[in-house]
């Protein structure tokens, strides 16, 4: 971030964040909020990353009216992490289903 203008991108991924959001990354990505450790190098199962976690699914769930029945989940795979999901949802009980491989 040496630079004083930012690179524009427009392409598909990663959204572009504010400045602020950036600059407090950076200053607590080697000591997050004074744990003596970066967020990347903590434990999924610490308190630090279940306050996260908690923070996160609950405005998940007040910005989309998510209703406390549902279970919220925070998955990664792209394109291909959701294509793979919905034949998994749509393939029932039985775990088995046939398909067709196009090569496209």
């Amino acid at each position: 971030m040496g630079s004083s203008h930012s690179a524009l991108n427009f392409g598909a991924g990663p959204a572009k964040l504010p400045r602020e959001v950036l600059t407090e990354v950076q200053n607590e990505f080697l000591s997050y909020k004074d744990s003596g450790m970066s967020l990347i190098e903590m434990s999924h199962r610490s308190k630090e990353y279940e306050a996260i976690n908690n923070s996160a699914q609950q405005l998940v769930r007040e910005l989309l009216d998510v209703p406390p029945n549902y279970k919220i989940l925070f998955m990664q795979g792209g394109g291909l992490g959701c294509f793979s999901a919905i034949c998994m949802n749509l393939m029932g009980r039985t775990g088995e289903a046939d398909y067709l491989v196009t090569g496209r």
